[in-house]
């Protein structure tokens, strides 16, 4: 974890001498994202009304939160409802040809980033990527869908939304509840109440969110990287009793928690910044003669160059059946 990170969320001690010092631009990030805020707010902007519904899913703070697995989740309950749903993003980290730009089976990690890939593999749905996400929605409108989800996008207010979902991390939560710099934060916690829904990843917490949902992420096996077969978990864990881990997301720790509340024995684990672009050398200090643990996001990126040992945990996001009948309610409002 970077320092930085630990001051946010770990109250580490340096606190006392980089608070501070950021404290001022972080006024001056707030400055102009309300600015920015208002000119949508008084017609000085235009936000644009798509001709399908949107869905926006994000967060206040800074990566790490579980965003994608309710994207992917909404993907497949829209999907049951009878829609042909298509998901836009940002693509964060990739050089694609051109904007915006078709995700295909083909499509690798460095074009497109690591999530929309991810997505596009996982549910075999159509993604757009490019930061222009109406003109992303418009392409994907034009390919047939009739609901547009957004992975991320909540402070793209450009992007008129029908149902708007902020995911919380429910053991971060705002860690030290400052704007960035000197916290973790893109808008105040005072964003939550004026979201349709605020979904907690891990954990319930109801402070200033109307309407709170509780998701849980949850793993029943494990897939090769190099050829795709997947194992059950637990026969995984018996062939492998024990397993060196990477992870290279916003929140390493909770994957590393993941395994082990899954009962894996971590022999060796190493964290890496979010959207790390993994090469061959960010695996020489690991031991080839046991297995290799990811997460989904990071094996999109190491696919080029994987190994027959090298494995990634899919989890799919789990809710309530009132809280899935309250998302299926929402969806069918829209329509």
């Amino acid at each position: 974890m970077r320092l930085i990170e630990k001051v946010w969320f770990n109250s580490h001690p340096a606190k006392y001498l980089l608070v501070p010092l950021l404290l001022p631009l972080s006024g001056l990030f707030w400055l102009l994202s309300t600015l920015r805020r208002l000119s949508f707010k008084v017609g000085l902007a235009r936000s644009v009304k798509l001709t399908k519904p949107v869905i926006v899913v994000g967060n206040i703070g800074v990566g790490g939160n579980g965003k994608t697995p309710v994207v992917i989740y909404l993907v497949e309950l829209s999907r049951s409802l009878g829609l042909t749903p298509g998901v836009i993003s940002r693509g964060y980290g990739g050089q694609a040809p051109h904007y915006p730009y078709l995700v295909t089976a083909e499509s690798t990690a460095v074009e497109a980033g690591d999530e929309p890939v991810l997505i596009q593999q996982r549910c075999q749905v159509a993604v757009a990527v490019g930061s222009d996400r109406i003109a992303s929605a418009e392409l994907l409108i034009a390919q047939g869908c009739d609901i547009i989800i957004s992975d991320d996008g909540l402070q793209h207010y450009r992007l008129e939304r029908d149902l708007e979902l902020i995911v919380v991390d429910g053991q971060r939560l705002f860690g030290n509840g400052l704007l960035l710099p000197a916290g973790p934060l893109r808008e105040g916690q005072w964003r939550l109440s004026t979201s349709d829904l605020v979904i907690y990843n891990g954990k319930k917490a109801k402070k200033n969110a109307s309407q709170p949902l509780t998701m849980t992420l949850a793993a029943t096996e494990v897939a090769n990287v190099q050829s795709g077969q997947c194992i059950k978990l637990l026969d995984f864990i018996k062939l492998n009793p024990s397993v060196n881990a990477i992870a290279g997301i916003g929140a390493p720790q909770r994957f590393f928690d993941t395994l082990k509340i899954n009962k894996f024995n971590v022999k060796k684990q190493q964290s890496f910044v979010d959207h790390h672009s993994f090469t061959l050398a960010d695996f020489s200090d690991f031991d080839d003669t046991i297995a290799l643990i990811m997460t989904e996001k990071d094996a999109v990126k190491c696919q080029g160059f994987c190994q027959s040992h090298w494995w990634y945990l899919p989890v799919d996001a789990t809710f309530s059946d009132v809280d899935r009948a309250l998302l299926t309610d929402k969806i069918k409002a829209l329509l």
